[in-house]
């Protein structure tokens, strides 16, 4: 697989789990700030991921799957 592919398909998943977060923490009427202490990490690494600035280690994605109550894998599909 050449890089050019390899970034695309990084770059979807990036978004993916932008919106899934974001989703998910708006239908449970979570504010960034709420979702950010129950994960035990900064308001604005939650904003950088929602906005696709920041791609969070596996660590953070089990941190904010269990503030928002879902598995891992909800956040990636």
């Amino acid at each position: 697989m050449n890089d050019s592919r390899l970034s695309k398909i990084s770059e979807k998943t990036q978004q993916r789990v932008a919106l899934n977060i974001f989703t998910l923490r708006e239908q449970l009427e979570l504010s960034q700030s709420e979702v950010a202490e129950r994960a035990g990490i900064d308001r604005k690494t939650v904003n950088r991921i929602e906005n696709e600035r920041f791609s969070p280690s596996i660590d953070t994605l089990t941190r904010i799957s269990v503030a928002l109550g879902v598995n891992v894998s909800d956040l990636l599909m």
